[in-house]
């Protein structure tokens, strides 16, 4: 509970040390499965706006919920499941969310699959090292999602923040197989190996953005055009680059 804390305090502090009087900026807290693409948005967003500059904030969706009902300033929120946005519409800290995009989860395994994972089930065997999401990420709650729907009794040996640091210990060889998703397996490039998850098996989550309620009349007008930026064609043609499906 005290590193929970002490993890939302400085995430707290940093954001607050990066606000600016600057017009001409925004922050975007996004869910860590969106690092790669919206990194690329911003870039393409900021080409067509000379002078406008965009702040990321990368996290898992719950934590950024947590950041916002603290009073996080930030611009527009960008979740990695419709449960994390509902949060921060109880919360009265979002206006009016849309969904953005779609996105499966898969198997990463490191190059060599030690383990030889070639499908779902095979991850249930005990001595199959797996690192999954913590449950209250929309990661974790996907996962549990899949695991339940495929009656599937596995233990991890640990529960992850997001789903980067679940990525990250797949690459280090710290584990056999992590549950990611689809998109990420596309981020990772050599880095891992991905196994997908039939359709039929697997999970879809869904991808909301919402200008949030705190961006004040500088910043408002800003945060609405990049998230009519991130629905736009040219906006969907780089999410479908890295991955994701439309809504």
């Amino acid at each position: 509970m005290k590193r929970a804390v002490s993890v939302l305090v400085a995430a707290l502090l940093w954001l607050t040390a990066c606000s600016s009087d600057d017009t001409n900026t925004i922050t975007v807290s996004a869910a860590a499965s969106l690092t790669d693409s919206f990194t690329a948005l911003g870039a393409a967003f900021e080409q067509d706006n000379p002078g406008i500059a965009v702040r990321f904030n990368f996290a898992g969706s719950s934590t950024l919920a947590e950041q916002l009902a603290a009073g996080a300033p930030v611009d527009v929120f960008a979740a990695a499941s419709s449960e994390a946005m509902d949060r921060a519409v109880q919360a009265s800290t979002v206006k009016q969310p849309e969904p953005f995009a779609t996105n499966t989860l898969a198997i990463a395994v490191p190059p060599n699959n030690p383990a030889q994972i070639s499908r779902l089930d095979d991850l249930a065997h005990p001595d199959i090292t797996i690192v999954v999401c913590d449950v209250p990420v929309p990661c974790g709650a996907a996962t549990q999602r899949l695991f339940d729907a495929n009656a599937l009794f596995v233990v991890p040996a640990s529960l992850e923040r997001d789903v980067r640091a679940v990525l990250t210990k797949v690459i280090q060889d710290e584990a056999d197989a992590g549950i990611v998703y689809r998109t990420d397996i596309t981020a990772a490039g050599d880095g891992v190996h991905g196994i997908d998850i039939s359709s039929e098996s697997n999970v879809i989550n869904s991808y909301p953005i919402a200008v949030t309620a705190t961006a004040d009349d500088s910043s408002r007008d800003l945060a609405t055009q990049f998230v009519d930026f991130v629905l736009s064609d040219d906006g969907q043609s780089i999410l479908q680059s890295w991955g994701f499906k439309t809504p």
